[in-house]
């Protein structure tokens, strides 16, 4: 079995493969935002190959400084490693990971909201995701109106 470690610049275009094969459930990020982002990403490895990525990003909250979310995307795993606990441990990295930073809460938008419940996510409002929807749904390709997206909202408020 591999491990979970932050990713490195010769991990990205494992990453950006594992990411297209998800196209329904993994929104598609060019080559070159992996690899500028690279330092926000995680992977777990199995034979010297990239079989499970999560990354994370800011959501600045103009004129709320009070409020600092992150939000954690493109998790997927590669279907041989679903149910053997890859997925969990990805998660549990970016969440040590973010913890550092002192959010206010942690947000993600999934199609598996019974996995992000065992962490202590709670289902939300898509609304109450304003910067969210204005910095990453309104690009979205998927969905003519970001509301009408059938990803469940979800946040984990931090301490």
């Amino acid at each position: 079995m591999g491990e979970v470690h932050p990713a490195a610049f010769r991990d990205a275009l494992g990453i950006y493969k594992l990411i297209k094969r998800f196209p329904k459930e993994v929104l598609p990020r060019p080559l070159s935002d992996i690899a500028t982002h690279i330092d926000r990403f995680f992977v777990y490895k199995d034979k010297n190959r990239v079989a499970g990525t999560v990354s994370w990003k800011i959501l600045p909250e103009i004129g709320n400084e009070k409020e600092h979310i992150i939000e954690i995307v493109s998790l997927c795993v590669d279907k041989k490693f679903h149910g053997k606990g890859v997925g969990r441990s990805l998660v549990d990295a970016v969440i040590d990971h973010i913890f550092q930073y002192k959010p206010t809460r942690i947000i993600l938008l999934t199609f598996s909201p019974g996995f992000f419940e065992k962490f202590g996510f709670k289902r939300i409002s898509k609304e109450k995701l304003y910067s969210k929807i204005y910095l990453g749904c309104i690009n979205c390709t998927k969905y003519t109106n970001p509301l009408d997206c059938p990803e469940v909202a979800m946040e984990l408020k931090m301490g």
